[in-house]
């Protein structure tokens, strides 16, 4: 019978050519992620708000008095309408998409690589080809979306897109729901497509309309797959910088919290508040995504069970 030491030996002769695999990797991480967060908090809590200071601790001052600046309250408010038009506009749109493959139409593979086409764009050239789409020039030398409005004679439909008050945080989020419409249409599909058919079928038989297969059986059980989408779309929403400085530039109608890091960090010359907004940018995040991994993480368990 082998002793306690025997079996020790043996795991650790198992594990540790893995372990040493993926050692680099975890220094790497450990180094440029996780040290470059804890630097980044310790920044936030410190008065260096001049790049020659020391900069001394103050716990959460900056933290608090940010709350207090006109600029990141609406920087907060323009990311919230961006987050909500974004995530909803193309859940909405990616559901549709993936409905309308699902049912079966001809040329499902052209209609698919059409639809995944824009994930294969930058935002930056996203951001620039929508700029001219959506020019805010006046009627007479219109041109993009505009123009396009006025020829067809739809001249209550001609706006100031980005350039709007009201309306300029929606129309920066269309780039947006354009370019990850496919994305969320190839999620939603492949959801459809592992549903099985006896269930589709067991509900027909049970004198289900068409309808009622799909608010009944099909989409309760896409909310896996809804979860997913709404998370990866948060976390892109949150952290956006280069579609609005490609399309709209450095706005106060259109500033969010990244542009407005960005000022504060290479412009104004404050580490200070810009490692904060930075700080604060980083657990917005984590709120979306820390509860999606602990739901992952315990589904797997309870399944493994």
């Amino acid at each position: 019978m082998s002793t306690k030491k025997e079996v020790a030996v043996r795991r650790v002769r198992t594990w540790l050519p893995g372990l040493l695999l993926v050692s680099p990797s975890i220094v790497l991480i450990a180094v440029f992620v996780y040290g470059m967060i804890g630097w980044n908090f310790q920044l936030a809590m410190s008065d260096k708000h001049k790049p020659i200071h020391d900069g001394e601790f103050v716990g959460f001052a900056n933290f608090v008095a940010l709350w207090s600046e006109a600029r990141w309250l609406n920087a907060v408010g323009n990311a919230v309408i961006f987050t909500a038009v974004f995530v909803g506009g193309a859940l909405v749109m990616g559901w549709l998409l993936g409905l309308l493959l699902d049912k079966g139409v001809r040329g499902e593979a052209a209609l698919r690589t059409i639809y995944l086409a824009p994930m294969a764009i930058s935002f930056i050239a996203t951001g620039l080809v929508w700029r001219w789409l959506m020019n805010p020039a006046p009627i007479e030398r219109a041109t993009g979306l505009n123009a396009l409005f006025a020829n067809l004679g739809l001249d209550f439909l001609v706006n100031d897109w980005w350039t709007s008050p009201d309306f300029g945080m929606v129309a920066m989020a269309l780039p947006a729901v354009w370019q990850l419409s496919g994305y969320i249409m190839a999620l939603f599909l492949a959801g459809f497509r592992g549903i099985s058919d006896d269930l589709r079928e067991a509900a027909r038989v049970d004198g289900c309309s068409e309808w009622q297969v799909y608010t009944k059986v099909v989409i309760p059980q896409l909310r896996p797959v809804v979860l997913s989408a709404v998370i990866i779309l948060g976390h892109m929403s949150l952290k956006v910088f280069d579609l609005i400085i490609a399309v709209a530039g450095k706005q106060i109608i259109t500033d969010v919290p990244a542009i407005f890091m960005f000022d504060m960090v290479f412009e104004v010359r404050d580490p200070a508040k810009g490692a904060t907004i930075a700080a604060y940018m980083l657990m917005a995040v984590a709120a979306v995504v820390i509860p999606y991994l602990i739901w992952t993480i315990r589904k797997e368990r309870s399944e493994g069970r």
